[in-house]
């Protein structure tokens, strides 16, 4: 700003004025910023103080280089849902099962589920269904055997298999000559919803190592 022209004392009273007006300013923006430094050390303090001593963690790595993370790799979806599936199936068969009073007490124990009549067992006796496909359990240990037999029964329901063969074992090499995996397998395939019936198979097909076993349509 430009200082007034000094004509007379009047003049001369106004440039002091001006200039001490000016003087003025100077100092309170002085003091202003002054002030602002001094605040914004005392909360750089006060903080320092609340968070203590800070160390910067050790570099792992270069700048600009990536982390190296470990990959996890799921297990297939169809393979886990298989698995799962087989899980549920193996524990849906009780060993604690009561079966006999469910077979029929004839020569060959047989059994058919309710509703099915006799004349089922008796045309299965005499080989009224052609036998489509069949499972060796002999000598198998009896957790390896109820998960081959689950299986297999949905293996065949899904061909679409009405009859089939499930070969036990006589037992002979059992301790005491008792046939253990063979009353295991009456249990589990009367738990299973898609038998409808089974019988000793016929000597030429087994005889009391064997049952042959009707399926449902699917």
């Amino acid at each position: 700003m430009k200082a007034p022209a000094i004509k007379d004392l009047l003049g001369l009273k106004a440039v002091k004025a001006e200039l001490e007006a000016r003087v003025k300013r100077a100092k309170e923006l002085e003091a202003a910023r002054k002030a602002a430094l001094a605040k914004a050390k005392a909360e750089e303090e006060f903080f320092a103080r609340a968070v203590g001593i800070v160390k910067p963690l050790p570099p792992k790595h270069r700048p600009g280089e990536r982390a190296a993370l470990p990959l996890v790799q799921a297990a297939p979806l169809a393979l886990q849902h298989q698995l799962d599936e087989q899980a549920v199936m193996r524990e849906a068969l009780s060993d604690e099962f009561d079966v006999e009073t469910l077979l029929d007490t004839d020569d060959a124990l047989s059994y058919r589920r309710p509703g099915i009549g006799t004349d089922v067992t008796r045309k299965l006796r005499k080989g009224g269904w052609a036998i489509q496909g069949q499972v060796d359990l002999h000598g198998l240990r009896r957790e390896d055997a109820r998960e081959a037999l689950v299986d297999f029964i949905k293996d065949a329901a899904r061909m679409g298999w009405r009859c089939v063969r499930v070969v036990h074992g006589k037992g002979l090499g059992s301790p005491g000559k008792t046939p253990v995996l063979k009353g295991k397998v009456q249990s589990w395939l009367i738990q299973k919803q898609e038998v409808l019936a089974f019988v000793q198979a016929r000597p030429a097909h087994g005889g009391a190592g064997a049952l042959v076993v009707l399926l449902a349509q699917s």
